[in-house]
Order: structure tokens, then sequence, then C-alpha cells
């Protein structure tokens, strides 16, 4: 399970925060979930809770899922000569719910949305991944706003405190330029960049900005040589550059880091004000900002750990935070004391080696955390992205099996079920058990909804048969044949989100009859695939994009 943010929440956080926000498409990377029950409790389940339309807001949301569709907003925005707010989202993605849950409730940014188009793109409505790749957005949620003319002016960062929102949303609706040209400005010394210039750019969504402002290796180093050339009197921005750009580093790249960073950080943890202020920051990236700072085992980064616990600390008893970002800092706080073992990308034998001891008082304070949430919560968005946050940190603290009982009680409340049931084929795969996790990938997809996120979570359960079952070819052959035929009723099945996902299906496949292995059902999977690429007409880049679909690459030249 991949770590997710906060908004992001930790979740989508997890599973995909990737899955959603961090454009990571596969339903195992889901968000991270809250509550859990007593160990060994079995929760009986209570009837789903109403969660309202989205319409039903208060917010004049228009619904796009055509060309046509964004074509009419922004000839409104031109009439009315207001700018127009985008929002790109999903059903099940838990960022997306807190959103709901946290932001667009509220009164003040209901009211000034008065003064912008709102347009809300579902990424299942049919149709709606041709328009992400009209505005080259692909995770869940991302939110974009354009002048009038259609010149996208920022994309705006969900993990940021909702308190906040509106100061951060109005940065972009009073800017005179776009983001792009004030990034150049700022490269080339920002000598006529005023005070919400520089703002602009330290909360821009560089995390959705999908390489159109930097391409993504070249994100961390820019972000730093944007925070150096910041004037002195801009502290507080220049220090959130500072954090994003750690945040933004490969661990696997070993990049030099201003000996003047680490002190800095050091004051902004000891500061409760300004500590509060970065809380979206601190919260959703500690490990990725401490491993840069300190080498493992220094005494550097013991004090760092003492120091960064600390804040988390009081940021998880923060009130004025909503409870989806104080899980995050329960989250945080384990990612810290597991931040040298290596995860997802780790050797086998790195997999193998015991977690390290988490102690009694923290293990304590999440049982009691998750607990707390799953009982308080009463609004659906909110469940469904805190109680995913909280499975995914019961796991990810070693209760893999109060993390289950969490979830499955949870099934029955929640509006996306599947989304919990991918969580729980993670759990299992996790612990050995390939049986239980097959049993709720298969469930996970068969319950799952709209075009888009059944390709999603097709891919992913093809994915898991060919990873733990390889010589059950009747089912492999049968939910990619599933997943075809689902595709071929789809205007936009090779566009954004399904088109990767359909690419997975045919790379996996691909890896899985390397050699000739399994021949009778590749051959039968390539004849029904022709058949398939020749239906409704598709435009001759999309039928190509099809027929490889099964086609090996070619081997490179010598």
């Amino acid at each position: 399970m991949t770590k997710p943010s906060s908004f992001n929440l930790a979740i989508v956080f997890a599973l995909g925060l990737a899955a959603c926000s961090k454009g990571g498409d596969a339903p195992a990377e889901v968000a991270r979930p809250l509550v859990a029950a007593s160990p060994g409790a079995a929760a009986a389940p209570t009837a789903q809770p109403v969660v309202a339309d989205h319409a039903d807001t208060g917010i004049a949301w228009k619904q796009a899922a055509s060309d046509a569709d964004v074509d009419a907003a922004f000839a409104t925005a031109r009439a009315e000569t207001k700018p127009v707010f985008v929002y790109w989202g999903a059903k099940w993605c838990p960022p997306c719910n807190q959103v709901k849950a946290t932001l667009f409730n509220r009164q003040d940014f209901i009211e000034r949305s008065r003064a912008f188009v709102p347009v809300y793109i579902d990424g299942d409505n049919p149709g709606a991944q041709r328009l992400g790749t009209r505005f080259r957005v692909s995770g869940y949620p991302t939110m974009l706003l354009f002048k009038p003319t259609g010149e996208e002016v920022t994309r705006l960062p969900g993990e940021v405190d909702p308190a906040r929102y509106t100061e951060v949303l109005n940065l972009g609706m009073n800017a005179a330029r776009p983001v792009k040209a004030v990034l150049a400005d700022a490269l080339a010394g920002g000598a006529d960049l005023k005070a919400n210039d520089w703002r602009l750019l330290a909360f821009y969504s560089w995390d959705t900005d999908q390489q159109q402002l930097i391409a993504k290796p070249q994100v961390a180093t820019t972000l730093a040589r944007i925070a150096a050339a910041c004037p002195a009197d801009q502290a507080d921005t220049a220090m959130r550059l500072r954090l994003k750009a750690l945040a933004a580093r490969d661990a696997k790249m070993l990049a030099k880091v201003d000996a003047a960073v680490r002190p800095a950080v050091m004051a902004l943890l000891g500061d409760a004000l300004a500590s509060r202020e970065l809380a979206d920051l601190l919260v959703n990236a500690a490990a990725e900002i401490v491993r840069p700072l300190a080498a493992k085992g220094s005494p550097e980064r013991a004090k760092l750990l003492v120091a960064f616990d600390a804040a988390l600390q009081r940021l998880e008893a923060d009130a004025t935070l909503s409870r989806a970002d104080r899980m995050q800092a329960l989250i945080a706080r384990v990612d810290l004391v597991r931040i040298d073992i290596a995860d997802d990308d780790a050797t086998p034998a790195a997999k193998a080696a015991p977690l390290p001891h988490l102690p009694d008082a923290l293990i304590a304070d999440v049982r009691e955390q998750t607990a707390r949430a799953d009982r308080e919560i009463t609004d659906g968005y909110e469940r469904q992205a805190v109680i995913t946050a909280a499975a995914y940190l019961l796991e990810r603290s070693g209760l893999s099996s109060e993390s289950d009982t969490l979830l499955k009680a949870n099934l029955a409340k929640s509006h996306s079920p599947y989304y919990l049931m991918s969580e729980l084929a993670n759990n299992a795969k996790k612990r050995g058990d390939k049986a239980e996790a097959l049993h709720w990938y298969r469930e996970a997809f068969e319950k799952s909804e709209g075009p888009a996120t059944r390709l999603q979570w097709g891919s992913g359960y093809v994915n898991a048969l060919v990873e733990l079952s390889p010589a059950d070819e009747a089912a492999i052959e049968a939910t990619t044949l599933q997943i075809w035929h689902e595709a071929a009723t789809q205007p936009d099945a090779f566009e954004q989100r399904s088109g990767r996902s359909l690419q997975r299906v045919g790379n996996k496949l691909q890896a899985w009859s390397k050699g000739g292995a399994h021949a009778a059902t590749m051959t039968r999977l390539r004849g029904e695939l022709v058949t398939l690429c020749a239906k409704n007409g598709r435009p001759d880049v999309e039928r190509a994009t099809c027929d490889k679909l099964l086609t090996p690459a070619p081997k490179a030249s010598a």
C-alpha cells in the first residue's frame, strides 16, 4: 500500500493518495481509512448513511462530461467575466470525499463560488476521461482555475487546511498572470515578483502538475532554487517551498541539501504557531522531509525524529484541524518510527525484516483514535475519507487483523465499499494469504461502479490473479475478456486512467505469457482483441493502441 496524503488523505491516500491524488490508478493504492474496532470484536453492520448528492452543497456546479459541456461553461464565464473553477474527482476517492466533507460545504467557499463558474467532472461519467486528456489531469482530486478565455492560471492543492483554502483560491483569482509565467520570472531571479506571486508558487499543486510546468525529476531542485530566491521578508513562503522541495526528492537519489535547511526545519518544529501554519506539509510528508536532512543512524537524525514527533503530537491534538488531518499526523508518527524500513521498493530480504517496535503508548493511541473516529463520524463523505485512512494506519502499525475488522464493519456504511474491499485484499496479500486476497480483489471488482472505475478495479484483479494464481488460466482469461467487453462500450476507454488500466492488463498478460507460456489462452485473447478493436468505429489512433495491447514490444537492436 502506498502512503497516502492527508487530503490525499493518507490513503488514496495509501492505495492509490496514491491512487487518487498522486495519479496512481491501481485500486490497491487507495487511501487510508480510520477507526479501529476493539481487537477481535465483530461490529454489526449498520444502515448506510445518506450521502447528499454532489450538487446539493449550495454550489451551482455545472456537470461536465463532454467538450460541449465545458465549452458552454467557458461561454458563461466569458459572458459574466468570471474565472472557471474545474473540479475533477470520483465518488470512491477518499481525498475527494474529504474535500466534500470539509471544503465544499463551508459557507465561505460556497459564497466565494458565486464569483466563478464551478465545473464538476466526475471521472466515471461517459466521456469524462477524454476531458481528463483535454485538461491534462489524472489523479483524483484535481482542482484547476482558468481565466474566462480558457488559459489555465493555477492548480490548487487539496491538502491545504480548508480554513485557508479560500485564501489560496483568492491568490489564483487575483493573479495578474498564470503560474507558468510567474515561475519563469522566479527562475530568472524574481526581482519584479510581488509577495502574492511567491505565494502562488508556494501553494501551487505540484503533485497534480502532470509535468506541465516542470518535468518530474526536476521538481525538487526547481523548488529549492525558488525557495533560495524568495525574498527575506517572505520567510513563511520560503519555508513552504523548502519543505515541498524536500518532499519531492526521489528517495533513491542522494541529493545535496543546503546546510541551513536542517536547523531551519528544527526551529520550525519547535514553534507551535509556525508548524501549525505548515501542518499540511508536516503531516503528509514527514518521512520524506526527514530522510534527506540527516543520515540514517546519525545523531542529527535522532534529534530530528524527536522534534518531529513532538510537533506531530501537537498537531494530532489540535482540534482546529480536520479529523482527517489529525489522523494523518498519527500516520506520520508511525511512518517516522518505520522510516528506515523499505516498503514497496524493498529487496526481498528487507521486506522480510521484522518491523521496528512501536512504543506501547503509540499503539494505544492508534487504537484509541481509530476507534473514536469509527464511533463518532456521522457524515458519509468524512467516513469514506477517514475510515479508509484508519484501516491503513492500523495495518501500518502491525495491527492487520484489527484493520480487517474495521473495514468489514464499515462495508455496509460506505457508499463505495469496493474501495474498502481493495484494502482488505491488500491486507491479506501482505499477510501472504493468497486465497483471501483474491477473494477480496474479486469482490471489489464485482462491486465497483462506473466505467473508468470498473476498468481500474478490473485491472487490479487481473494483476492479482497473475501474481497470486498464475496457473488459473480460466479466471485470468474470463476477467480479461470481461474488461475488454466493457471497454468496447466506452467512448473514452483509451483516454487517461481508463487507457492506463487497459495498458496495465496488456503488459501484465505479456509478462505472464513470456517464453510462450499459456499459448492457447493468449491465442484466444489475441483473437478476441482483434474483433474488439475493430468495433464502434474508433479513430485509427485508438484502434492502433488497442491492437498493441497484446503485441510484445520489438527487441532493441544491438
